[in-house]
C-alpha cells in the first residue's frame, strides 16, 4: 500500500506531472504565474479542489449513471470550488483579488476532469486520493517555479525581496509565460533523457 501511495505521489510530480508532460490547465498555469505568491495560492487551490473531488469521484463512482457521469463530476468540482473560493475570500481577500478569475476557472481545468474520469472513477478512495495529492502537488510545484522564475528576472524581486531596481520586463508579459513554460519543458525533456518532441 505504501509502494502505491509513493508511486502516485511521485508520478504526478514528475513523470506524468499535469503541466510538464499532459500540458493540460494551461489557461491559468501561464495567465497566473507573473509572481511567486500566485502561483503558491492557486496552486494550493488546485491541490485542494483536485484531492477532494479524486476522492468524493471515487467515493461515489458505484452510484454515479455512466451516462451523467461528466456533469456529476464538474458539480462537484464546481462545488469544491466554491468552497475554496469562499475560503480565499474570506481568509486572503489581497490573493483573491489578485487572482480573480481563475479560482473560479478551476471549474474548468481539464487536468482536474481528467484525473476524475481516468483515475477517481475507476480506482479506491485512497489510491484516487494519493493520485489526486501527487498530480496537485505537480501542478503546484510548476506553478510556483514558473511564478518564482518569470517575478525573479522580470521583476528582480521575489515574494517581495527586490534584487535590483528593474528586470526583464519581456518575462512577465504573456509571452514571457510560454517561454517560461517551453524552458521547463525543454529541461525536463532534457533531465529524462528525452529529445524535443
Amino acid at each position: 500500500m505504501s509502494g502505491d501511495w509513493t508511486e502516485r505521489l511521485t508520478t504526478g510530480l514528475w513523470k506524468d506531472n499535469p503541466g510538464l508532460v499532459q500540458l493540460l490547465g494551461l489557461c491559468p498555469l501561464l495567465a497566473v504565474t507573473s509572481t511567486f505568491v500566485n502561483g503558491v495560492g492557486l496552486g494550493i487551490a488546485t491541490l485542494l479542489v483536485l484531492t477532494f473531488s479524486n476522492a468524493l469521484v471515487s467515493a461515489t463512482r458505484r452510484w454515479i449513471r455512466q451516462e451523467i457521469r461528466i456533469p456529476i463530476y464538474v458539480l462537484i468540482i464546481a462545488s469544491l470550488v466554491t468552497c475554496v473560493e469562499l475560503i480565499f475570500k474570506a481568509w486572503f481577500p489581497t490573493l483573491d483579488r489578485s487572482l480573480g478569475i481563475f479560482i473560479p476557472l478551476i471549474v474548468t481545468n481539464c487536468a482536474i476532469v481528467a484525473r476524475a474520469e481516468i483515475f477517481a472513477s475507476r480506482n479506491p478512495v485512497g489510491a484516487s486520493i494519493a493520485d489526486g495529492l501527487g498530480m496537485g502537488a505537480g501542478f503546484a510545484a510548476l506553478l510556483m517555479a514558473l511564478g518564482a522564475f518569470r517575478e525573479l528576472i522580470g521583476h528582480a524581486s521575489i515574494a517581495g525581496f527586490s534584487f535590483a531596481d528593474s528586470g526583464f520586463l519581456l518575462v512577465i508579459l504573456p509571452p514571457g509565460a510560454f517561454l517560461a513554460l517551453a524552458l521547463a519543458v525543454a529541461l525536463k525533456n532534457r533531465i529524462d533523457g528525452r529529445p524535443g518532441r
